[in-house]
């Protein structure tokens, strides 16, 4: 039979001298003690007491924690103290300071540029906060990086505001100069006030001298880029030199109510849009041999017949489109109108047909295929002119009649059918959306959407050719910003040629880093969807598109040796004199002048996604960059941007370059409220950052939480997806950054009084104290690996159950009777202290890229403590865990004690319950071991002498005979690590509370225990 009895060390036995000594007086333990619960982590002091105590003689002999860091701050006044140190001050150091040397370090996340109108919102938060986060990381990695924080400063809402100032609702009624003058004025005050904004969110960049897109010479602000629109138009240039750009007449997505043309990325659609569908009779007017077979009597009425959604197109109509392998019947109905009449219609679509119409009596009529009706001509029944049949691969049999109403005006399809048969696009329709007097008078000045298309209704009817009007419900495409239908309208527009960039773009695509992953379909997706990007807008406030026409031709002069002369003016006389300048002759270079022809500008302007998409010529060829890589190791942007600014970015950089501009790209989610709906103004849901971080009008309903609260949440997020944020989100957040402060002033407290002559080495340390290397080590490799990954929510999740499974509830657990009652100078206080030292600055340094204010004030409170103190936590490198640390076989030791302590924790508990004891302390702990000769047994028996700290109890015993075992008390048998099993059997102590300490390791009542008696003697 073998006992390890470990009840009571021997040195911590009642002394002689001391033994008689008797005193009533009791310190609370509570107040000394970390809370061992994780989710109520803190540390309570003796002023915390609810009940005054009398004092103990040994109070000032138990070593409290000392340290001025508080547990809870005022962060609104805390941050400020440390804001410029990690933004401003932090930019400018590591930009002149870090790696002077070795400038191929650098590290560049170009900024996509938010528009610069509006108020900031949460998404802006989560967009500015996300970048800063993996720039902080970078930096503390020994990284020097390039941040230029960026506006996207023209495009029609300026514009429009412009216009609201300038009290004009038509732009045609002022002067381009007027309008671009006040939007220019505009943009640059919304910039100022997102500015100030963002910097407040504690994100470090070049804030003095952002880059805005638009030439910045002749005007008060400073910014880095002067010539952004130079550098824009030298990118346009050289799209021009390689065949890229072209002038077209065709239909293009024309919004009325924005009166300028759009990309298809500036579409949203509407799938509740209600439509007006008719269903047209066209008389035939001439006939094929196949079709004159088929009729009963070749005089009879014969009709085309076609189903519209879009009724006002229809004066516009050029031709019918049949399907050359689709085939047709004649379909006799009586029972639609006041008389019979027969149709011509896809075989497919009869029985679909005759129950819309709601005919009493049909007949089908033979057959005949699309192939054979081409040729056939018809009469236009608002015109009387005559119109061809025509094939075209669009047309399908799965609604409508098989025929298709062909306006090559207002439909790309319609377009591409008639362009080889040499029909023209014919648009009567005008910016307003308006009819012009080609659509016939009885139309003129009338919107197409709403008096036009019931004119046109009308005027059918009346002449009986709408057999049926019915309402339809369907998707439709809406301009985005100002959330009105918008309609395809030939006009004259200039393109990209994007079919000839597409299969280079997504090849490139191959090689960037898409965050997530499944991101890159997206982008592909948009990618190979647009064959062209019409590039021009009929705008006044935007970079011109540096064309001039021939006066008597309308030919364009677009070459690069006239945009170089173009752009050579602009630099001399400003970019607005492009529409200042009286003499249109002063933008023709002189090698165009000889001929002796005239030119006139004209005064298109760029769509704002090629401003943007440009953006990347800042950070082209910055020293320090390997030419052959893209010019930015980030692009970071919100979902909607594969179809905007990713999207044009690439085309661009692929056009010039060759190559993606970008290394990796990430994207995050939208913003949903707490209960996933998504916000807006009008649900009331909506979160603005400032009501975070600066807190309500009401504070107790709406706290100041300060900045590291409204960071963490970023970082909490999984962000590639939608994220939520309300209140009691922030609430949580908000508990998190607590425990975070709990944590730090422990360890800051413990170690007051350590310094490095006192570390202690590996070797020499606890296994408990090794175990906990070893865990930091572990948190050290998982904290790297997440931000390394940009899993920034991941990171955090280790931090939190680093916090409170591995620091909390055990290690501080186990080491604070040593560090509050061991002698000052012990060995046993120096090797928890030199394992705090070391996790104190992990626990600092990965918290640092978020919570940046909580940071650097931990750091201020630690760093005269350490080898090389720096003046911010940011200077300071990144951790990397000793291998020594990195010790398998301890980890596998203190997992099996570790799992015993849950065991154990739960027959302590059903001793509470029971009342039986009140504390952990009271209680003695025996356990058998029914096989000794097992691995969990063996590393049980190996550390006996410590179970007792480990369980924090009176005292262990291991037994590995049964017989030895006391009876009575709480016993259970359990396994370990589901392997091999132990009893447990816990009873009350018989020992007493020491009145210094706190534990039961006295022999007597109020007497000292040994260690205490030690300590003081000494």
């Amino acid at each position: 039979m073998t006992i390890t009895r470990v009840a009571i060390p021997n040195s911590f036995k009642m002394s002689g001298i001391l033994a008689s000594a008797r005193s009533p007086l009791q310190k609370r333990a509570q107040s000394l003690l970390f809370n061992r619960n994780m989710h109520q982590s803190t540390l309570l002091r003796a002023s915390d007491s609810v009940k005054k105590q009398p004092k103990s003689p040994y109070e000032s002999t138990v070593l409290l924690l000392n340290t001025p860091f508080p547990l809870r701050a005022d962060a609104v006044k805390r941050e400020h103290l440390f804001h410029d140190r990690c933004t401003k001050d932090l930019y400018h150091w590591q930009v002149s300071a870090i790696l002077r040397n070795n400038p191929k370090d650098l590290f560049v996340l170009h900024d996509g540029p938010p528009y610069a109108n509006g108020d900031v919102h949460m998404g802006h938060a989560l967009n500015k906060i996300l970048k800063d986060i993996i720039l902080r990381y970078k930096v503390l990695q020994g990284h020097k990086v390039h941040y230029t924080p960026g506006w996207d400063c023209h495009g029609l809402p300026i514009e429009l505001k412009a216009l609201e100032k300038l009290k004009a609702n038509d732009s045609k009624k002022l002067l381009p100069s007027e309008i671009r003058k006040v939007a220019r004025e505009r943009a640059l005050l919304e910039v100022e006030k997102q500015k100030k904004d963002f910097m407040s969110w504690g994100v470090m960049g070049d804030w003095d001298k952002p880059y805005l897109t638009l030439i910045m010479t002749d005007y008060a602000f400073n910014s880095v880029d002067k010539d952004f629109e130079i550098r824009q138009l030298g990118v346009f240039s050289e799209m021009v030199k390689k065949g890229y750009i072209y002038r077209q007449l065709k239909p293009v997505y024309w919004s009325p109510s924005s009166k300028t043309a759009l990309a298809e990325s500036e579409l949203e659609y509407n799938d509740q849009h209600l439509s007006r569908s008719v269903y047209v009779r066209f008389p035939i007017t001439k006939s094929v041999k196949a079709l004159e077979s088929l009729q009963k009597d070749p005089k009879s009425p014969l009709y085309a017949l076609i189903w519209s959604t879009t009724p006002w197109t229809l004066p516009a109509n050029q031709a019918i489109a049949v399907h050359n392998d689709l085939v047709y019947t004649l379909l006799d109905i009586k029972g639609e109108g006041s008389s019979n009449s027969t149709y011509i219609v896809a075989e497919n679509l009869v029985d679909s047909l005759v129950e819309t119409l709601g005919a009493s009596e049909y007949q089908q009529i033979g057959k005949i295929t699309g192939s054979e009706l081409v040729g056939a001509e018809y009469t236009h029944v608002l015109n009387g002119e005559t119109m061809p049949i025509i094939a075209a691969g669009h047309v399908t049999a799965d609604s409508g009649t098989g025929l298709v109403h062909t306006a090559p005006g207002h439909g790309m399809e319609d377009y591409e059918a008639c362009r080889s048969l040499g029909i023209m696009p014919f648009s009567p329709v005008d910016a307003d959306g308006k009819f012009t007097a080609e659509a016939g008078k009885k139309f003129e000045g009338l919107f197409t959407f709403d008096q036009g298309t019931e004119a046109v209704i009308n005027e059918l009817q009346s002449q009986g050719y709408i057999i049926k009007e019915q309402a339809y419900k369907h998707k439709y495409p809406y301009d985005w910003r100002t959330k009105k239908p918008v309609m395809l309208r030939a006009t004259a527009q200039w393109f990209a040629n994007v079919e000839n960039l597409q299969k280079e773009a997504v090849e490139a695509l191959r090689n960037v880093n898409m965050v997530p992953s499944v991101s890159i379909r997206r982008l592909e997706g948009f990618t190979m969807s647009r064959k062209e990007w019409c590039i021009s807008r009929q705008r006044a406030w935007g970079v011109p598109i540096p064309v001039l026409y021939d006066v008597e031709t309308d030919v364009p002069l677009l070459t690069e040796s006239n945009i170089a002369h173009v752009l050579k003016v602009i630099d001399e006389k400003g970019i607005d004199s492009w529409w200042s300048e009286e003499d249109d002759m002063v933008f023709v270079a002189p090698e165009y002048k000889e001929s002796g022809k005239k030119f006139k500008r004209g005064y298109d302007t760029m769509d704002v996604w090629f401003d943007s998409g440009t953006s990347w010529t800042l950070v082209d060829g910055m020293e320090g960059r390997d030419p052959s890589k893209p010019v930015a190791d980030v692009y970071l942007e919100g979902s909607d941007q594969h179809r905007g600014w990713f999207q044009s970015s690439l085309l661009t950089s692929i056009a010039v370059k060759s190559k993606a501009p970008y290394s990796t790209l990430i994207t995050h989610g939208f913003l949903l409220d707490e209960k996933g709906y998504k916000m807006s103004k009008s649900l009331g849901n909506t979160i603005v950052p400032s009501l975070i971080t600066k807190g309500g009008k009401d504070l107790k309903k709406n706290p100041a939480y300060g900045t590291d609260v409204l960071r963490l949440w970023v970082a909490n997020t999984e962000f590639t997806k939608d994220v939520s944020v309300g209140p009691t989100v922030i609430a949580q957040v908000s508990d998190m950054i607590r425990k975070v402060r709990t944590t730090s002033r422990f360890m800051l407290g413990s170690i007051s009084d350590f310094n490095l002559k006192d570390t202690v080495p590996y070797d020499q340390l606890k296994p408990v104290d090794q175990y906990m290397l070893h865990e930091l080590a572990q948190f050290t490799d998982a904290m790297t690996q997440s931000y390394e990954s940009f899993d920034f929510n991941s990171a955090m999740q280790t931090l939190q159950h680093f916090t409170a499974n591995t620091l909390s509830s055990f290690y501080f657990d186990v080491i604070k009777d040593r560090l509050y009652n061991d002698p000052q100078n012990s060995h046993s206080r120096r090797t928890a202290q030199t394992v705090l030292a070391a996790v104190l600055n992990t626990y600092t340094l990965t918290l640092a890229p978020v919570t940046v204010h909580t940071a650097e004030e931990i750091y201020e409170q630690y760093k005269e403590q350490t080898e090389q103190p720096q003046s911010s936590v940011f200077k300071v490198r990144w951790p990397t865990a000793n291998s020594q640390w990195d010790n398998l076989s301890v980890k596998e030791e203190w997992d099996v004690l570790r799992s015993l302590k849950v065991e154990v924790n739960r027959v302590l508990e059903i001793a509470r319950q029971d009342k039986n004891i009140r504390s952990s302390q009271e209680a003695t702990v025996d356990i058998f071991l029914p096989d000794s000769s097992s691995v969990t047994s063996q590393v049980i028996q190996k550390h006996a002498s410590e179970l007792a700290s480990v369980f924090i109890i009176s005292g262990a015993n291991v037994h590995t005979s049964k017989e030895s075992m006391p009876s009575g008390g709480y016993e259970r048998e359990c396994a370990i690590l589901d392997k091999d099993n132990v009893v447990i059997n816990s009873r009350r102590s018989d020992l007493h509370k020491c009145p210094r300490c706190r534990n039961y390791f006295s022999t007597s009542e109020d007497g000292l225990c040994g260690r205490c008696a030690t300590t003081i003697e000494n």
